[in-house]
């Protein structure tokens, strides 16, 4: 180390003050625009991989329907969910997180759980995971979190060093990493994992009232995991097994199916909730907002060609029919922006168009040329807005109710407000002795080569969620 401080700056070269905290307009957000820091962050980020996805990048998918099994017309004015009954076709990609695109299917990761919905009303994009948290709650903080998960930039290996340097100094982690390296980190299949929303998403009705929403797709095929000595096996001898386990359960007629189940909070509930709502490393407590089920998924369809239909499948949250809506939960503001920028840097500015991407429904808008621009442009049609020549209009009816918010505008930070662990022990003693046993274990053995000062200040943090926990890992790492 050199004894004369480095000062971080942006790509021109001005002093960041808190690479930290995204800046929000209060302390619960949401994230403003004029945070120039964030989104050149972002931007770079989305742009370091050519050109495979940066993160999700080995992934499989398949076609099927959605319909509407429970009545939550009182809560959205969404056309789809007008009546029970109601059906539309939607687009599943399921994939792992870190791993590039040639890496194995079987590695303990997250598996990221997207659905496109192709509804009458355009697509709504349901951008998620099979865990109902993440390992960060700000969103500056995604770009360093995923280069310590990425490879050793003079190695080029995997590093645990660099994995649990940032888990340990961000304790707002171990909820994630709690989930990560129990039972459901290797899922058996990917049908028998469950999906969610993770963040707080939002429902407004015909008379601009807005509930905050969390989204559960529950497997009907059951859960089902692989132990760590079943995972490493398959790995070697098939590093393609999920995607091929589904592409071969579709065609065989035996289609995997998820219950859609939503937790539903008044809007003026936020406000009194005993932990931030908004707040993606924790989950709404089912007893205070039970499960309500909305639908039925069915996959039933492979694409026809890899490529063109799952690589080029491009999902963004802030893709929401009227009466779906987003929330101040300020990873979830960040990603509105940066999957449609991801989007149309890796694939093209068109990539809407594309047949996988392309809505169910009539589409008019002013967007013109570009690369890839592969249908007839728009014709002879107008190409502004207002015209006096019939074209498309806006339509103020369509308005989603205004979102309330209060605070001065800062950089708050993020890691003052809230309890990092007393999720994390809820879940750690939610497990049997086996599953804790099992948990321990995993966690050894992905420490076992870190240095000794960042064990002790990662096994302080399972202390403090529960001391069997922190004491399990200690003894295992002779601490």
């Amino acid at each position: 180390m050199t004894d004369k401080k480095k000062v971080m700056t942006t790509a021109a070269g001005c002093p960041v003050a808190d690479n930290q905290n995204s800046i929000t307009a209060g302390v619960r957000g949401p994230v403003l625009m004029q945070d120039v820091h964030l989104f050149e962050k972002l931007a770079h980020f989305n742009r370091e991989r050519v050109p495979e996805r940066v993160v999700h990048a080995k992934g499989t998918g398949a076609y099927g329907t959605f319909k509407v099994t429970g009545d939550i017309s009182n809560y959205t004015r969404a056309r789809l969910f007008e009546k029970v009954g109601n059906e539309c076709e939607l687009f599943a990609r399921f994939s792992t997180v870190a791993g590039e695109l040639g890496s194995a299917d079987t590695v303990r990761d997250p598996r990221g759980f997207a659905v496109k919905f192709y509804t009458q009303e355009g697509n709504w994009d349901l951008v998620g995971n099979n865990t109902p948290v993440f390992f960060i709650k700000d969103p500056s903080k995604f770009p360093d979190f995923i280069h310590s998960q990425k490879r050793h930039p003079v190695t080029g290996l995997r590093n645990n060093t660099m994995q649990w340097d940032f888990w340990s100094l961000s304790p707002e982690s171990l909820h994630q990493v709690t989930w990560l390296f129990g039972d459901r980190g290797i899922p058996a299949t990917l049908a028998n994992m469950d999906g969610f929303g993770s963040h707080t998403y939002s429902l407004w009705n015909n008379n601009g009232e807005r509930y905050w929403v969390k989204w559960h797709f529950k497997t009907q095929q059951g859960i089902k995991n692989m132990s760590v000595e079943e995972a490493g096996k398959i790995a070697a001898e098939n590093p393609d097994f999920h995607r091929q386990q589904l592409h071969e359960a579709i065609e065989r007629g035996d289609h995997p199916k998820w219950t859609l189940n939503i937790q539903i909070m008044p809007e003026a509930d936020a406000q009194n909730y005993d932990i931030n709502p908004f707040d993606l490393t924790k989950v709404w407590s089912h007893a205070d907002y039970p499960l309500f089920e909305v639908g039925v998924m069915e996959l039933n369809r492979n694409p026809v060609n890899h490529f063109a239909e799952v690589e080029q499948a491009a999902f963004g949250p802030g893709n929401m029919p009227p009466g779906l809506g987003a929330s101040p939960d300020k990873m979830l503001q960040a990603r509105l922006q940066a999957y449609p920028d991801a989007q149309r840097y890796r694939i093209g500015v068109n990539h809407a168009a594309l047949e996988v991407n392309k809505p169910h429904c009539p589409v008019h808008n002013y967007h013109r040329d570009g690369q890839t621009r592969f249908n007839d442009n728009g014709g002879g049609a107008p190409v502004y807005q207002p015209n006096s020549f019939g074209g498309a209009e806006d339509d103020a009816s369509y308005s989603e109710p205004p979102l309330h918010i209060s605070g001065d505008a800062d950089r708050y930070d993020h890691r003052v407000e809230t309890d990092h662990y007393t999720q994390a022990g809820n879940l750690f003693r939610l497990m049997d002795d086996d599953a804790q046993a099992r948990l321990i274990s995993n966690i050894v053995a992905a420490m076992q080569d870190v240095p000794h000062a960042i064990q002790e200040r990662q096994v302080f943090h399972f202390m403090k969620a529960d001391p069997d926990y922190g004491t399990g890992v200690a003894k295992g790492l002779g601490l």
